[in-house]
């Protein structure tokens, strides 16, 4: 039997390499699971994607399923409940951006066609971008196209969604390929 060639950066974690071979760069148009996944690259500033990963079920059930309306209507109570909950990374800027953010993401699911989703794909012109990286080195931590969307963010409000933000989280919901040219996957979710 073959071993299996993907990405080195999830390494042999069982948790990471499903994460790897299941999600990453597989594309997400869903407004809301953009929102979640734009939240918990808010909270990795700083920390390792792993860290978030092994987080996200207690992340799930603190912030209500990320449900954008209930998390836009958190008060006083909900904050000091997230900043003791050990599950979660309790940062209280991070904490109060995400129920920002979701105020802002309920303003554009109303406001604009297409709402949230079609907002963040039009940094790629609305669809993949494929990349042929043939070494974990040569993929960039910011493009053009993180750094437009960042600065897009910014603009409307949105807190923790700088350029490296941006990329990983464009890198994450497939608005761009990065898997390696050698990778198992970067055929594979071309696909979708």
């Amino acid at each position: 039997m073959s071993e299996v060639k993907r990405c080195r950066w999830p390494g042999d974690d069982p948790l990471y390499c499903a994460y790897h071979d299941e999600e990453w760069g597989v594309p997400v148009y869903d407004s809301q699971a953009l929102f979640e996944k734009l939240i918990l690259d808010g909270f990795q500033a700083g920390l390792s994607w792993i860290t978030i990963l092994r987080r996200r079920e207690s992340f799930l059930k603190a912030f209500d399923n990320f449900d954008p309306e209930k998390i836009a209507a958190y008060g006083e109570t909900d904050i000091e409940r997230l900043m003791n909950d050990p599950g979660i990374i309790r940062n209280r800027q991070k904490v109060l951006s995400t129920i920002k953010n979701a105020r802002l993401y309920l303003d554009i699911e109303a406001e604009k066609e297409g709402g949230f989703s079609e907002l963040l794909w039009s940094f790629t012109g609305g669809k993949p971008l494929y990349n042929a990286w043939e070494e974990n080195s040569q993929v960039p931590a910011v493009t053009t196209e993180s750094e437009n969307m960042s600065k897009a963010l910014k603009k409307m409000g949105f807190g923790f969604c700088g350029p490296t933000i941006c990329y990983a989280f464009m890198q994450a919901v497939g608005m761009v390929n990065d898997h390696i040219t050698s990778c198992f996957r970067h055929q594979e979710v071309m696909r979708f």
